[in-house]
């Protein structure tokens, strides 16, 4: 542990009325309780939206739901973000499947790797979803880092440093690593090794390796937070800087956001919905559930260029 964030971050419940809230970690994290999503009064779902925005991870046990209920469930944030991967099930465009079949070794296992979704959009998603169908009798848990806290614990001098820099998000690493180590399948990883050998990449993926430049530090338009917006596997580079100058300053935050001071952890169980703020929080899964197959539904809801 590099830092010890006490005082920095409360994590403790709000005073709700409709929910139970029972905190994960110090850190971050929350079980939302005495709900059912599928039937969520107005006031019920607003102290969710406040507990998801407070704790910055939330999730729900034991939860029944068809693809039209968690589309519906979804939808009551907002409008569906641009998927940058996968394909929605049939009749259900904004409910994409991230299935991994017993048995399989892929060389790149997608959502690993400390990130926060989709950051080289233009406008990347602003909240993201998981329900759990099939899942490992262990292994495959999901890990979330609070950015805003990371920021917080920042001394006042480094703070002043970065807060002009730009951070290039790109798929290049995720292409490059999946072109070399992934074989070509219509799994969202695969469709990118099928790239490998070809002169001139779709316009679809060149357009994510291409990227977009956005505050190293950004602003939560809810709760006006900042927070460190930078992750260990969509970040290339800083504006303005040279690969050499940037190098140790991406190297030092991959380890600050991400030391366990700053995390919570999920083990997954079937019927359990998670969701969590993407515009503060890094994440990842773990390739660590072999021979088991996990399935789980993914929506994400749209955001906003970052400021």
């Amino acid at each position: 542990m590099i830092v010890h964030p006490t005082g920095k971050f409360d994590n403790a419940p709000a005073d709700n009325k409709s929910i139970e809230v029972v905190p994960l970690a110090a850190a971050m994290g929350a079980e939302i309780r005495r709900v059912r999503l599928a039937s969520l009064s107005d006031e019920a779902f607003a102290e969710v939206r406040a507990a998801l925005f407070r704790h910055k991870m939330i999730y729900f046990r034991d939860q029944d739901l068809t693809h039209g209920q968690q589309e519906a469930f979804a939808a009551r944030f907002g409008p569906f973000a641009e998927d940058a991967y996968t394909k929605g099930v049939a009749g259900h465009p904004n409910v994409q499947p991230l299935i991994k079949e017993a048995g399989t070794r892929p060389g790149v296992i997608f959502g690993s790797g400390w990130h926060t979704d989709s950051p080289f959009l233009k406008e990347p998603p602003a909240i993201s979803m998981l329900y759990g169908v099939d899942i490992p009798p262990w292994g495959g848990d999901t890990i979330w880092a609070n950015a805003a806290l990371a920021y917080a614990t920042l001394s006042d001098t480094l703070r002043t440093m970065i807060a002009p820099l730009r951070v290039h998000m790109s798929m290049g690493l995720v292409l490059s690593s999946a072109q070399q180590h992934q074989k070509a399948d219509d799994t969202p990883i695969g469709r990118l090794a099928a790239t490998k050998g070809m002169e001139r990449l779709p316009d679809e993926v060149a357009r994510k390796v291409e990227g977009s430049y956005h505050p190293l530090v950004r602003t939560h338009p809810v709760t006006g937070e900042k927070s460190l917006y930078f992750d260990q596997t969509y970040s290339a580079g800083i504006e303005g800087l040279t690969a050499a100058e940037a190098e140790p300053l991406l190297k030092f935050l991959v380890g600050h956001i991400t030391q366990p001071a700053f995390t919570c952890r999920l083990r997954w169980a079937p019927k359990t919905f998670a969701l969590w703020d993407n515009r503060l929080c890094v994440h990842q899964a773990f390739n660590d559930h072999d021979p088991f197959r996990r399935e789980l539904y993914r929506c994400t809801i749209a955001g906003e260029a970052p400021t």
